[in-house]
Parts: C-alpha cells; structure tokens; sequence
C-alpha cells in the first residue's frame, strides 16, 4: 500500500469571505471554497489532480519550499 503524501498549504479568507487555498510546493495549485471545509476538500482535488498532470507531463511533482519566520 502506498502511503499518503501530505503537503502544507495555505487558508486565507478573500475580501469577498471565499476561502482561498494554495500549496505553495506545487506551483499553480490553488483552488477556493465558500466555507473552510469545501476550501480544504477542494484543494486536496486540486493537489491530486496537479500531480497526475505534472507526472504525465514528466515534470517534478513539486519544488523545494521551506517555511521561514520573519519579525518585523
């Protein structure tokens, strides 16, 4: 059995109150929902449907990112 890939993304609510989601280690790779819920299970479709069109492509799945924390 394989075992699940997870990925870190974003949740910010737009201006409109959409919630928006992004994984920044596979560039392109947004999608939105009217609720967190839909938002989250909308870009869990959209991580899925990315990597299948970048291995077909014979592209890298995902690119190097790294989390850093900056005080301003």
């Amino acid at each position: 059995m394989l075992n699940a890939m997870k990925f870190v993304t974003t949740l910010v609510r737009d201006e409109d109150g959409a919630w928006v989601s992004e994984c920044p280690a596979i560039p392109g790779c947004i999608s939105q929902g009217t609720t967190r819920d839909e938002a989250i299970n909308n870009i869990r479709e959209a991580i899925a449907a990315c990597l299948e069109i970048r291995a077909e492509l014979g592209m890298p799945l995902t690119v190097e990112t790294e989390q850093v924390e900056v005080a301003v």
